[in-house]
């Protein structure tokens, strides 16, 4: 409710995406993309997503060459038995291989920033923002100008002259400053047999080629990956007990993201859209210290 109040209080200044780039671009050199805020949400599901469909990890298991599964641990257990009922047996056993995928840490680096390094403030006004993301003619405004200007000379509307029009009015869309922070995920993979761990490691080693570098994107962000070259192993195979027979290893992966916006908790639009004055007048005012003006008779009234 209270979202919607503000909403209407500034309906002017609240954009959607689909309102910041609504005009189709006929320049062929111009590409126009949708302009989404940056959460902790969208790197974690950007991160998800790489697991889940960039590696795309399979491997033999006794139903035959089947794909892993990668559960997000920080779910409740409840959700996750009720989410994926195929991952557990008749007797409520986890099957396995499997991926399960924990966020430990952020941290907010003050010696990575990215490409934006100094601290930009906010524009001073209702409406804020700090980082200009795109700046565009308004075509509309700048021909009414132009329109008006000819029917004020020339008292003809879409008059051609030789002049060029320096009314222009340009439209300039802000966004708030970027936050900078690094991720910590940790992924655990459990297997009953060597070869599976084996297949589901090499993907990790292997995709990034000769770095331990990877990209990650969500909604037109791109965020940066990097891989611990340590990946910890924590078999239970030497353990003579009646325990659980498992292999189990532990990859760690740090991701350099950054934050758009105060994400659910910001009072002031997440896209913010000004226009250019393109000139200013002053009214010219009179004042009169108690004397008749002479176009104003005895009676009060103007002469003709």
């Amino acid at each position: 409710m209270v979202k919607q109040e503000r909403a209407w209080k500034y309906p002017q200044l609240v954009l959607s995406p689909e309102e910041v780039y609504s005009m189709p671009s006929k320049d062929p050199h111009v590409r126009e993309e949708l302009l989404m805020p940056s959460t902790i949400e969208d790197i974690d599901a950007a991160m998800l997503d790489y697991l889940n469909n960039t590696l795309d990890i399979h491997t033999e298991t006794n139903k035959g060459f089947k794909k892993v599964p990668v559960i997000w641990v920080a779910a409740e257990r409840a959700a996750q038995i009720k989410q994926h009922k195929d991952l557990r047996d008749d007797n409520g056993a986890i099957i396995y291989p499997l991926m399960t995928l924990e966020r430990n840490s952020i941290t907010k680096d003050l010696t990575q920033k990215g490409s934006v390094f100094a601290n930009i403030p906010p524009v001073n006004d209702e409406k804020r923002g700090s980082i200009t993301v795109a700046r565009r003619i308004n075509q509309k405004k700048t021909s009414e100008f132009a329109n008006a200007d000819a029917k004020r000379k020339f008292n003809q509307v879409n008059f051609k002259t030789k002049k060029q029009n320096k009314k222009i009015v340009y439209e300039t869309y802000t966004v708030p400053l970027p936050v900078y922070i690094n991720v910590n995920y940790t992924i655990s993979i459990t297997t009953e047999y060597q070869q599976q761990m084996n297949d589901i490691m090499t993907p990790f080693i292997t995709s990034p080629g000769g770095i331990n570098y990877f990209q990650l994107k969500r909604n037109n962000h791109m965020y940066e990956g990097f891989i611990e070259s340590d990946f910890t192993a924590n078999n239970t195979v030497n353990d003579l007990q009646d325990q659980e027979r498992k292999f189990m290893t532990d990859i760690n992966i740090r991701v350099l993201g950054y934050l758009i916006g105060e994400d659910k908790n910001q009072e002031t639009p997440k896209i913010v859209k000004r226009q250019s004055a393109v000139e200013v007048r002053f009214p010219r005012e009179h004042v009169i210290f108690g004397d008749i003006p002479e176009p104003i008779g005895d009676d009060g009234f103007y002469k003709p």
